[in-house]
This record gives C-alpha cells, sequence and structure tokens, in this order.
C-alpha cells in the first residue's frame, strides 16, 4: 500500500504539475523543491482522503476487466470454428438451438457437478438453447481418462443418451477415471469392443488437445467456464446469472446488454 501511495503521489504530482504550468511537464523541468512540495500537497490530499486510493483501484480493476474481455471477445471471433461446430464436442439440448452455451468441465470438478442441477434447469428453461460440452480435464489423470472414454462414448450415445450419461458420471462422489467411465457405458449398454476402439482412436486424443488450445486462447483457467454469445463467463455463477445472459441473447444479441 505504501508503495501505490508513492507511485500515485508521484503521478498526481505530474498531474497537479500540468494544472498549474498548463502543459505536460517533462522530465528535469521541475526542480527538486517543486517536485517535493507538489508531492508533498498530493501525499496529504490522499492521507486525507483516502477513499481516492480505493477508487482509483477499482478504476484500474474495470479497466483491467474491459481489456481482457475485449480480447476474450476478438479471440471467440477466432475460434468460433472449432468453438462451435468441431466433431469433438457433445452437443446436448436441441441441437438446431437458435442460442449456444459452451461449457467447460472437468468430470471430478465440484463446481461443475454443484452447476449440473443449474445447468440441466437452463436446457429445460430454455427449448432454443444448445448447449456445447467440451471436455476441460485439468485436475488429474484420472480426469484424463474419464474424458478420454467419454470421448469414445460420444460416438456411440446421442443428444439425450449422452447427456444422461454425462450427468450421471458428473453426478457421481468420489474420483471419477476410466473404470467408472467405462462401467457406467457398460451399464447403459455401450458396444464395449468398439469403446475401446474409439477411445484409443486418435480423435480422441485430438479432441482433448483441441479443447486444451481453445482454453489457452479464451483464458480459460478453471472449470466450469461458459460461453455465452460474445462473453466468457467463469465459475459456477449459478442458473441466474446464465438464464440472465440468454435472455440478454434473445433482447440484444449480447450476453451483456448495453
Amino acid at each position: 500500500m505504501a508503495g501505490f501511495l508513492a507511485r500515485g503521489a508521484r503521478l498526481a504530482a505530474i498531474a497537479v504539475a500540468f494544472a498549474l504550468f498548463g502543459a505536460p511537464i517533462k522530465a528535469g523541468e521541475l526542480s527538486d523543491p517543486q517536485t517535493s512540495q507538489i508531492e508533498a500537497v498530493v501525499k496529504a490530499y490522499i492521507l486525507k482522503n483516502p477513499e481516492v486510493v480505493q477508487q482509483a483501484i477499482e478504476e484500474l480493476t474495470d479497466r483491467e476487466k474491459a481489456k481482457e474481455a475485449a480480447a476474450r471477445s476478438k479471440s471467440l471471433s477466432d475460434v468460433k470454428g472449432a468453438l462451435y461446430s468441431s466433431p469433438n464436442e457433445s452437443i446436448v439440448g436441441n441441437p438446431q438451438g437458435k442460442i449456444t452455451l459452451v461449457e467447460f468441465f472437468d468430470y471430478n470438478c465440484g463446481y461443475c457437478k454443484k452447476m449440473l442441477p443449474d445447468l440441466a434447469r437452463l436446457i429445460k428453461a430454455n427449448p432454443d438453447l444448445k448447449v456445447v460440452l467440451r471436455d476441460f480435464p485439468i485436475l488429474s489423470d484420472a480426469s484424463v481418462d474419464a474424458a478420454t472414454i467419454a470421448a469414445g462414448v460420444r460416438g456411440q450415445f446421442k443428444g439425450d443418451k449422452f447427456w444422461e450419461y454425462h450427468q450421471r458420471l458428473l453426478g457421481m462422489h468420489g474420483l471419477v477415471g476410466k473404470q467408472q467411465a467405462v462401467d457406467l457405458a457398460e451399464e447403459m449398454g455401450a458396444d464395449m469392443p468398439q469403446l475401446v476402439r474409439d477411445a484409443q482412436a486418435p480423435a480422441a486424443k485430438a479432441g482433448l488437445e483441441e479443447g486444451f488450445k481453445l482454453g489457452h486462447v479464451l483464458q480459460i483457467e478453471g472449470t466450469p467456464s461458459y460461453i455465452v454469445g460474445d462473453t466468457v463467463v467463469d465459475g459456477a455463477v449459478g442458473y441466474a446469472e446464465l438464464q440472465t445472459k440468454v435472455d440478454n441473447i434473445r433482447k440484444c444479441g449480447k450476453a451483456i446488454c448495453s
């Protein structure tokens, strides 16, 4: 905080000097006594009005968030093909839906498990919603194994059946890995020899690598993360926030209406 105050005082001193002298002040144009005097005035003001420090931090944070959002929005336009129409993802909800939501998830993510009922509710409440499930197994090797088996299951289970498989696997307690994913697939009637071949095929690994690349481009660092329109939503934000963004897409074509 002391460093911030000192830096803020120096920057504010330049602003004060500009106001006093009516022109930008270049390095060396003020004498040391002048600089010290201005800094003392600014420091005294900050100490008397410390709330300006918090206001400055909030303004800086808002600007950084705006820059990050703009960068992510551009990145979204750059990767929309792989993000919305890749064979390496699962489609649930309405495949022809006019509104698309993408979820990056991990089968061992506690927050993803917590959000599962909210996502199910969102699908039920919005018949025009297409949901893209994108494996992003970042938590453990077991997560990678589960995602690899799920990629093989994707070749056999489509639509509502894969959605059931996904919900049951994600909803399991304890560590979810290869055995849990295989056992559930067998219980639900998968062709097991075909599943073994599909899970070992290069396409399964390529799908996971594609997900990691997309996550890197979009600056996704955790799960769950969602893409709604032109906006990346980080974390288990709950049903209400996702529903608001879906409603905004209908209203103005963007997740956040101005």
